[in-house]
């Protein structure tokens, strides 16, 4: 109760390859630093009236490609987990349609 579901996709493993619990813990950690770092941007966008989309567009961009230096190679996992809470904060925030 309280914690967030993990985030499906992000596994820096296969499921074939067992981890050690150092391992396992490492990747939590990671996870949770990336939907703290996530929720922060969103909240950042949202909440400064002053960020032009252009520098808002530029903290997504730099999301990604943190989150990707935690998790190479999910490019994917990224893009159908968070891109869309993104896109859809940028649509409201900017009003774009």
């Amino acid at each position: 109760m309280g914690s967030q579901p993990e985030s499906p996709g992000f596994h820096s493993q296969p499921e074939s390859v067992p981890q050690t619990p150092q391992e396992l813990q490492d990747e939590q950690r990671k996870l949770r630093r990336l939907q703290i770092m996530v929720n922060m941007v969103m909240s950042v966008i949202s909440q400064d009236m002053s960020m032009t989309i252009d520098e808002a567009s530029e903290m997504v961009a730099d999301t990604r490609r943190a989150a990707l230096a935690m998790f190479p190679g999910k490019d994917l996992a990224f893009d159908l987990i968070y891109r869309p809470r993104l896109q859809r904060l940028m649509r409201e925030r900017f009003r774009i349609h």
